[in-house]
């Protein structure tokens, strides 16, 4: 084995941490690949045998071009993020062993924090992600965000706020989300209104992506209210007929795959018994590109 090789080998070892890191800051899974391949180009072309720490180097790396990335996003962007917006998801099948023993994988982030962390500045993402959700420590985070120490810990203090304050409280208890979402999938197939009710909450709020050239009925849309999501749940009723219970980004959700071609795929926030946020993913274009698990038929 060459140098080459066993660089590669030692890359290798880090590979899904650093797409953790990535997916979490972007938000986009073919944008975090990208990340973590041009982080490798840069080690390539590095003397390796000079870094003590390959792991918090890397991330440091993937840090700084993921920073690039939503700087270039930004510039690009002459509007504020649409509300309707939904992140890449994560899709996992159902646990077959008791919920409570499941290890979820490195890249499981709520959908609902993804949505978020899209509102916030690129210098506070990165500050927020890389301290609070992989303890990297601000004297480390300070020069890729080119920022004191100190100002960077009030990058992830502000981030940190905002967070909180606009993430809805979730059940973490796969095996309730479950009972839930079966129950209003029962309720969509069977055309139950005051059953869809009951198991939405007063203040649910429902995005749907379904990317820019989708017109009509099934165009993006964020809805509002129980009643209104109730009506188009009703509305797609035909559908429910396909879905599929799964994990999407580490709690249960639902993917509507006939014949193994996904047509959406959605998450769900659930507390005290009732669905707070539902995020939609219809965009044919990313559909297609979504790395969809064995479900059994």
């Amino acid at each position: 084995m060459n140098d080459t090789d066993r660089l590669a080998d030692r890359f290798e070892e880090h590979r899904g941490q650093l797409r953790a890191v990535a997916y979490r800051m972007l938000g986009s899974l073919p944008e975090a690949e990208d990340a973590v391949q041009e982080a490798w180009l840069k080690l390539s072309r590095t003397d390796a045998g000079a870094i003590q720490n390959l792991g918090g180097w890397l991330t440091t790396v993937v840090g700084r071009i993921c920073l690039d990335m939503l700087r270039s996003r930004t510039a690009r962007r002459e509007e504020p993020i649409d509300e309707t917006f939904v992140p890449d998801p994560v899709i996992r099948p159902l646990p077959e062993t008791d919920p409570e023993q499941e290890v979820l994988q490195a890249d499981s982030v709520g959908l609902a924090l993804l949505v978020v962390l899209q509102t916030l500045e690129p210098a506070e993402r990165i500050a927020f992600v890389l301290h609070d959700m992989f303890a990297v420590p601000f004297d480390d985070i300070a020069p890729i965000v080119e920022c004191s120490a100190a100002a960077t810990r009030q990058l992830a203090s502000r981030a940190r706020r905002r967070v909180q304050g606009a993430t809805p409280a979730a059940d973490p208890d796969l095996g309730r989300q479950r009972e839930v979402l079966e129950a209003f999938l029962a309720a969509s197939r069977a055309g139950d209104f005051e059953a869809l009710l009951t198991l939405l909450h007063p203040d649910v709020v429902l995005r749907a992506d379904s990317g820019a050239l989708v017109r009509g009925a099934a165009a993006s849309k964020a809805v509002r209210g129980a009643k209104p999501v109730a009506e188009q749940a009703l509305t797609f009723a035909q559908f429910a007929q396909y879905a599929q219970l799964v994990l999407v980004n580490g709690t249960v959700g639902v993917v509507n795959a006939p014949e193994g071609r996904p047509l959406s795929v959605m998450g769900v926030t659930i507390a005290d018994g009732r669905i707070t946020g539902m995020y939609i993913l219809a965009d044919p274009e990313r559909l297609a590109r979504v790395d969809l698990p064995d479900l059994g038929g």
